[in-house]
């Protein structure tokens, strides 16, 4: 399972409080309050600033992020679950679904696309929201050529962290180096272009709004496209 190593380092790794309040103010455009659930939450960043307008749930497919997640609910005013955004059937109606920090893209199967959407759609209010970013396709040039990091943690652990892409998906792989032994997680996301997704989102939802990195209108150069979409009907 990824992330069980990951988990505890990922706040150190990858932690950038900026861009959570841009993440937050984002959402709050389209869905300022109302019940919330949260797919593949991380380690609850996003969530947790979502909690002060939103009644919150959240779900990661990973129990050590979600442990991470749940120690930061200090007052225990969101409702955590581990599962997997594949399948939603034991969850119930929401004002809004998200899913942030490009955690769309671990969809490796369009077909697991397909059914996200439609079961996002089934998990809405009438005229709820459902909000997603995703790797923009400039990232698959980006790591063309191998992009490596190296640091270490505060507890000491050494971290070798390489990026690469491949055809239509991007590799992430970890080394962690501990006194007595090493361990390596390896990451697999798949990017989408986003007319494919348009395309599949407007059999239940109508896109009201795209954008790349927040702020630039529509599809254009950068590392993210944004998805407002509204349910229909």
């Amino acid at each position: 399972m990824i992330y069980n190593t990951l988990a505890a380092y990922y706040d150190q790794l990858v932690a950038d409080p900026e861009a959570y309040d841009a993440w937050t103010e984002w959402v709050n455009k389209f869905s300022p309050a109302g019940t919330f659930l949260e797919l593949a939450c991380g380690s609850g960043e996003i969530t947790h600033r979502l909690a002060k307008t939103h009644q919150m749930s959240a779900m990661d497919l990973s129990a050590a992020m979600v442990a991470e997640a749940a120690k930061k609910d200090l007052d225990m005013e969101i409702e955590f679950s581990t599962g997997d955004m594949r399948d939603l059937s034991s969850y119930g109606k929401y004002d809004a679904i998200g899913c942030f920090c490009d955690s769309f893209n671990y969809l490796l199967d369009p077909a697991d696309v397909k059914s996200l959407f439609k079961q996002a759609a089934e998990h809405l209010n009438d005229g709820g929201w459902f909000l997603f970013d995703t790797h923009s396709m400039d990232r698959l040039e980006e790591f063309a050529q191998d992009y490596e990091e190296a640091g270490t943690f505060d507890d000491g652990t050494q971290v070798q962290w390489t990026i690469a892409a491949m055809d239509e998906c991007i590799f992430q792989d970890f080394a962690f180096y501990f006194p007595d032994r090493t361990v390596q997680e390896h990451h697999m996301q798949r990017v989408y272009d986003p007319e494919f997704l348009m395309s599949l989102l407007d059999e239940d939802f109508e896109v009201v709004d795209v954008c790349t990195d927040w702020e630039a209108p529509g599809i254009a150069p950068g590392e993210k496209y944004f998805f407002a979409c509204r349910k229909k009907g």
